[in-house]
């Protein structure tokens, strides 16, 4: 009998009993989940639980020192350098916690990088480039150095460099960090989008615990006028997600976001008690488990 979240397809991303030190000091230990296709896992879990590291091993940044890490279905743990830039180069996008961005080039060109890389035509890498700057909002502003741009902007332009030629996987690594509360919910929308619209699959790392029933309760949809707009989701057609949590590098929690949400686990416990974030000034999130928080319809 199949378990919950299992099909029959090939997951996204798989971690198989995954183990990483750090010299002597124990990062991950037995890392196992999978990440179904078209399906949103949120990660989360205080500083130092092992979030970003577990991405890193996810794209081939890093290597394990033992276990299994595959990519739709091909193994990716003993693979060449060459051999991770072809997969990074067609299946996944990340967006860094921090500002990646070439400060010399470009908006165009730092949309551009990661196609001119892998050998893209320039025909083929303008239409591409084009189409991501639009799904971001940052048509007109091709030729801006990131100088220019304020840090919504900024953010934006790493996930249409991350977005570039549409990969199927996804890693967002706390992309609203630092970001002021209005800037921030349009980041979430664009995760929305990617996820909605595009069919992409996706790890979420956050620490910012309201953030995960926004995404979890409200889809993206395309109307009749071609326009795409939020919407609260109803109970039957709720986005495909589920909520891991680290704790000293082992999964401490893993379950659906309501499962999350009614936890009195202590890791979770506390979590919640380190969201510093103020509610009442936030007209979006007022209370981050209500799901009446929000009009019933934004355009995006």
């Amino acid at each position: 009998m199949m378990k919950p979240n299992e099909t029959d397809e090939t997951p996204a991303i798989e971690f198989r009993n995954v183990c990483l030190s750090f010299g002597d000091d124990p990062v991950l230990t037995d890392i196992s989940f999978s990440l179904a296709q078209g399906e949103m896992l949120f990660l989360t879990g205080i500083s130092g639980s092992g979030k970003s590291v577990l991405l890193r091993l996810a794209i081939g940044l890093l290597k394990p020192d033992s276990g299994q890490i595959l990519i739709d279905g091909r193994h990716i743990e003993s693979l060449k350098e060459s051999k991770l830039l072809a997969i990074r180069g067609g299946l996944m996008g990340m967006v860094f916690q921090e500002d990646s961005l070439f400060t010399g080039l470009s908006l165009y060109d730092n949309a551009a990088y990661r196609l001119k890389e892998h050998g893209w035509s320039e025909k083929d890498i303008e239409k591409a480039v084009r189409e991501a700057l639009s799904f971001v909002g940052l048509e007109g502003e091709e030729d801006k150095l990131p100088e220019e741009l304020s840090g919504g902007m900024k953010r934006r332009l790493e996930i249409a460099r991350a977005l570039i030629g549409w990969p199927s996987i996804m890693l967002f690594d706390e992309p609203t960090m630092s970001l002021d509360p209005i800037v921030a919910i349009k980041v979430l929308d664009l995760v929305m989008r990617a996820r909605d619209i595009k069919q992409i699959s996706s790890i979420y790392v956050t620490k910012k615990i309201y953030e995960i029933p926004y995404l979890a309760n409200f889809r993206a949809v395309v109307r009749a006028d071609g326009r795409v707009i939020t919407l609260q989701a109803p109970s039957d057609e709720l986005p495909k997600t589920r909520v891991i949590v680290l704790d000293k590098g082992k999964i401490f929690f893993a379950g659906s976001a309501a499962e999350f949400k009614e936890s009195g686990l202590p890791a979770i416990r506390d979590l919640v008690a380190l969201d510093r974030h103020d509610h009442s000034n936030d007209p979006y999130f007022t209370d981050p488990w209500d799901k009446r928080r929000r009009p019933d319809e934004v355009i995006l």
